[in-house]
């Protein structure tokens, strides 16, 4: 879903940006009158830039890939709508990384208005 990661450094921060096209899949019917791009939407390019923050943080030389698993969101609060022709701009912060468990927080923002934020839960599997 993400267009383009534009800055960060592994395993700390990430920030990718998600053009809005009203080509989206997801503006079909929601809302007929006026599209907006949903919440759950805006949850999951939070979570595909939390994807490449951990992937970004693996030790590519040892050859080790380690499965990332979405959870959940928690927190997650939206300010205002997100619509045809936006830029959303994504930024995911490593908060904690456990061996089994990861915390990152999240937020999104258009034309440097911060539109929503969520705090992500991740499972970690290793081996």
């Amino acid at each position: 879903m993400l267009d383009r990661v534009i800055e960060g450094e592994p395993g700390k921060d990430v920030v990718a940006i998600k053009n809005i096209s009203g080509n989206d899949i997801f503006f079909l019917g929601h809302f007929p009158d006026r599209a907006i791009m949903p919440g759950v939407t805006i949850i999951e390019a939070m979570a595909q830039t939390s994807i490449i923050l951990f992937a970004s943080g693996e030790d590519k030389e040892a050859g080790n890939k380690i499965p990332v698993y979405f959870l959940g969101s928690v927190k997650a609060r939206f300010f205002r709508p997100v619509v045809p022709g936006d830029c959303l701009r994504i930024k995911a912060v490593n908060v904690k990384s456990l061996p089994s468990t990861a915390y990152v927080s999240a937020e999104a923002f258009v034309d440097g208005e911060r539109v929503a934020e969520a705090e992500l839960v991740f499972s970690v599997k290793n081996g």
